[in-house]
């Protein structure tokens, strides 16, 4: 596992720099897309139905203590997945904070 996200080496898209990290090394409320999941058929179609495929944006929610499951939103739903499983879905996140600039008017 770690020899695979060796070789992913970081994206540059534009000015902002993307790293491809396992789903277990996001920080708790940080948002990326799935870009690979490593497992057998079964634990594919488990994370399919559950939501959770290649191209899906997700967010972390919370990650229990002591290789706990892991809590993240897939579209409008929340779903829990084992530590195991979690280390073989591959997220692409951006390093950059965006600036999510919401002033009012006046």
């Amino acid at each position: 596992m770690e020899k695979i996200l060796s070789e992913l080496k970081p994206k540059e898209k534009g000015k902002a720099m993307s790293e491809i990290v396992s789903v277990v090394k996001m920080e708790i409320g940080q948002t990326g897309k799935i870009v690979e999941i490593h497992g057998g058929a079964g634990m594919s179609l488990k994370l399919e139905n559950l939501g959770i495929r290649v191209g899906k944006e997700i967010k972390k929610l919370n990650q229990q203590a002591m290789r706990g499951p892991v809590v993240m939103a897939v579209g409008k739903s929340q779903v829990a997945i084992g530590f195991g499983m979690a280390t073989r879905v591959l997220v692409e996140v951006g390093k950059e904070e965006e600036n999510n600039e919401n002033s009012s008017n006046g």
